[in-house]
This record gives C-alpha cells, structure tokens and sequence, in this order.
C-alpha cells in the first residue's frame, strides 16, 4: 500500500474528518457541518435530507433531531445511516456508513441548552415529519408552548442526539480530468482495525 501523505496523511480517520472540517470553515459561506444524512425506510426505499453535524467525537459522528421524525423512525428501525460531507470551497467530501445509536444523557442536554431559547422552544412545538395544515396551526403551537414554558425548558424525551459509529470512511479529493483520489477506511465490525485502501475514481 502507497504512503498517504499530504491531505490523506495520519493514522486516525476521525482526526482526519476533524482537520478537513476545521479547514472547511474558514472558506464554506454557510454551514460546513452541513451533511447529506442518508436512511432507508420499511420498504427499503432510500431517503436523504441536509442535517447538521454537531460533534466528531473520537470514534463516532453525532447529530440531534426528533426521534419521531422521519429519519429518526427509520434509524430506530434498521440500526444504519450513511452520510456525506461535501465542500465546494476545498474540492473534498467525506462519505460514511456505520451503525447507530442514540445520545439521550447529558452531552444532549447540554448541547439542548445550547441553541438558542426558540429554538428549544421550536424542537417543544414541532411534529417533525409529520402533517401540517398550516404554518399558522405550527406558530400557534409555538405559541403555546411558550405561554407554558417557565425559565429553561429541558430538552424535550423525544429529542436528542444519533451518533454513527462507522464501519467505512472516504476521504475524496478532487482531481484533475476527474482522476481523483480517494481512500477508503473500512472495518468488519467497531472492534475491528482500520483497513486503507485507494480506490480508483
């Protein structure tokens, strides 16, 4: 196996995702933890939609949403998702593939109580996914749930964190006359060692 070296260099796929996303920042116009977040439903029919990627932790990948929305009922029901990163800005994107699990313990609350009060107030209010007959019935809602929220309201038991824990990791750098590179991290299971290879483009 060829030497990685430059932008592909180091040991640790996580460090690596770390230091692509913190060069990102600087140079993306808006949101650089922006992630297509890929799921599959009961019929195995694919669905993907933009979240936003909260932490790279040293071993998983994490976001929040509602458990009850769409793509948190579909990962409670198979275990997976997948992922891209994609920036314009640095001709690179990051693909990942893992099983998940929840975070429902203080790392979500704490980061609850981090976004802003209507924004907490909003996670309260919407049924994420689910039917809306009007925008006027979600601020009425809203509305609602302000008129009973005292101080800080806690993070509500159907909001938290998924975190992926991956088996597969692809740093992907464009190249010219779309001869890429692209290496690819993969494992048979979480307790197993990191495979690299380069994969053609």
């Amino acid at each position: 196996m060829e030497k990685r070296t430059g932008i592909f260099a180091g040991d640790d796929p996580f460090e690596l995702a770390r230091a692509w996303l913190a060069e990102a920042e600087p140079v993306e116009p808006n949101d650089p933890n922006a992630i297509a977040l890929a799921t599959v439903d009961a019929a195995g029919m694919p669905d993907v939609r933009m979240v936003l990627l909260k932490e790279i932790e040293a071993d998983a990948f994490v976001f929040y949403t509602n458990y009850d929305s769409a793509k948190g009922t579909q990962i409670a029901a198979t275990g997976n998702a997948a992922f891209v990163l994609h920036w314009k800005s640095l001709r690179r994107q990051i693909r990942v593939r893992g099983v998940t699990e929840r975070e429902e313990g203080l790392q979500a609350d704490a980061y609850y109580a981090s976004r802003s009060l209507q924004s907490r107030l909003g996670a309260w209010a919407s049924a994420q996914s689910r039917p809306l007959d009007s925008r006027a019935t979600l601020m009425a809602d809203v509305a609602k749930v302000t008129a009973r929220s005292v101080g800080n309201p806690s993070r509500p038991p159907f909001w938290g964190g998924i975190r992926i824990r991956p088996v597969q990791i692809e740093f992907w750098a464009d190249g010219a006359f779309r001869l890429h590179d692209r290496f690819q991290w993969r494992r048979e299971d979480l307790d197993a060692d990191w495979d690299v290879r380069r994969l053609s483009p």
